[in-house]
C-alpha cells in the first residue's frame, strides 16, 4: 500500500502543488483545507495532471473534533505536510487575532492529534519572515542565522509555530518535523491546470502583476523605492513553485526513511539569489513581451527591505535543487492568467 500524506491547505497555491508531485512520487494524499482562500475545483486540477483524485474534505484545522475525524477516517497517516494558515502580510497587521488563532491552534491540533494516531512525519511551511531584517553581515541567510524580531503578525505567527514544533518534538514527542523556511514562491504549473488563484484582490505580488497585465488591475504599486537595495525596491528570492513542491517531497522521503539526524531540521528553500521587484517587472516585460503599468508608491507597513537565502544545506543535505529560471518561472504565471482569461474566470 502506498504511503498516505496529509496535506493541510491541500487546495492552496503551494498544497496543490505539492499534491502533485507528491502522488506523482508514488504517495496517497488527503488534504484538507476550509476553502477560504482556494476553491474545490482545484483537486480536478490535480486529478487531470496526476490522472489521481486526491482524497479531499472540507475542514478548519482550527476545529479539532472535524480534524480527528479525518485522522480516524484515514488512517493510518504516515506523515502530514502542513499549509494550512492565513499568509497575507498587510492582513496580518490588520487583523492579528485573526492570524494568531488560525495560524497556531492548526498546528497545536495537529501536534496533539499525530502521536495518538501515530503519525510519524511532519513538515511545516515556514517562511524566511522568521529571520526579520537580517544584518548586511548575515545575507544571504542561512538556518543558523539568529531569527529576529518579526516585522508583522503573519511573520511572528510562523516564528511561534516553530518554537511550539520544537517544544513538542523536545518534549520526547515520537515525531520527527521538518521546518522549511522558504522564500517567495511564484509561478504556475507548466499544464497551467492549477496556478495561483487568491480570491478578490491579490496579496502576493506576482498574481497582481499578472493581473495587471491582463488589464484586471489599473496598476501596479511597487511599495517604495527608496530602500537601501540596487535600485531602491524590496530585494527577494523568488522560487518557482513546482521546485519549492519537490522540496516538501524531498523532505518527506528523508524523514519517512528514519534519515533524520534531529527530532527537528530546518532547511531554508529558495534559489539563493536577490532579485529586486523592478528587476522582477524587468524580467517579466521581456520574456513575455507585455509592459505592465506600475507605480512608486509608499513603503508598505510589515515588509523587509532584503532578503535571500543561502540554501547549500538543502541542496546536500536533501539533494535537492532549486532547476528553474526567473523567466520560466514568470512565463508560466503568464500562461496561467491567459488560462485563466481562455476559461472565462479572470
Amino acid at each position: 500500500m502506498n504511503k498516505r500524506i496529509l496535506v493541510t491547505g491541500g487546495t492552496g497555491f503551494i498544497g496543490s502543488h505539492t499534491t502533485v508531485e507528491l502522488q506523482q512520487a508514488g504517495y496517497d494524499v488527503v488534504i484538507v483545507d476550509n476553502l477560504s482562500n482556494s476553491k474545490a475545483d482545484v483537486v480536478d486540477g490535480i486529478e487531470a495532471i496526476t490522472g489521481i483524485r486526491p482524497a479531499f474534505e472540507e475542514v478548519d484545522c482550527t476545529d479539532m473534533p472535524a480534524l480527528e475525524a479525518v485522522f480516524q477516517k484515514y488512517a493510518p497517516i504516515e506523515g502530514i505536510i502542513h499549509f494550512a494558515a492565513s499568509k497575507a502580510v498587510g492582513e496580518s497587521v490588520q487583523k492579528p487575532l485573526k492570524y494568531y488563532r488560525n495560524n497556531t491552534v492548526s498546528t497545536i491540533n495537529l501536534l496533539e492529534l499525530m502521536p495518538k494516531y501515530n503519525v510519524k512525519g511532519f513538515i511545516f511551511s515556514s517562511s524566511c519572515t522568521v529571520y526579520g531584517q537580517p544584518d548586511e553581515n548575515n545575507l544571504p541567510v542561512k538556518e543558523t542565522t539568529p531569527r529576529k524580531d518579526a516585522e508583522s503578525p503573519y511573520g511572528n505567527t510562523k516564528k511561534i509555530d516553530e518554537d511550539i514544533i520544537v517544544d513538542f518534538c523536545k518534549s520526547g514527542a515520537p515525531i520527527h518535523a521538518t521546518l522549511l523556511r522558504y522564500f517567495n514562491p511564484i509561478g504556475a504549473h507548466p499544464s497551467c491546470l492549477i496556478g495561483e488563484m487568491p480570491n478578490g484582490v491579490p496579496a502576493n505580488l506576482i498574481p497582481y502583476l499578472t493581473q495587471t497585465a491582463m488589464g484586471i488591475r489599473e496598476c501596479l504599486s511597487v511599495f517604495g523605492d527608496d530602500y537601501d537595495t540596487p535600485d531602491g525596491s524590496c530585494l527577494r528570492d523568488y522560487i518557482y513553485v513546482v521546485d519549492l513542491a519537490n522540496a516538501h517531497v524531498a523532505a518527506m522521503e528523508r524523514i519517512l526513511e528514519n534519515k533524520s539526524e534531529e527530532a527537528v531540521e530546518v532547511f531554508n528553500v529558495g534559489t539563493g539569489n536577490g532579485v529586486s521587484v523592478l528587476e522582477l517587472i524587468n524580467t517579466f516585460e521581456k520574456c513575455t513581451g507585455v509592459k505592465l503599468n506600475y507605480k512608486i508608491a509608499e513603503r508598505r507597513t510589515g515588509d523587509i527591505e532584503k532578503v535571500w537565502g543561502n540554501v547549500d544545506k538543502a541542496n546536500k543535505v536533501l539533494g535537492w535543487h532549486a532547476v528553474h529560471t526567473l523567466d520560466e518561472a514568470l512565463l508560466s504565471a503568464w500562461n496561467w492568467q491567459k488560462k485563466l482569461r481562455e476559461r472565462g474566470i479572470m
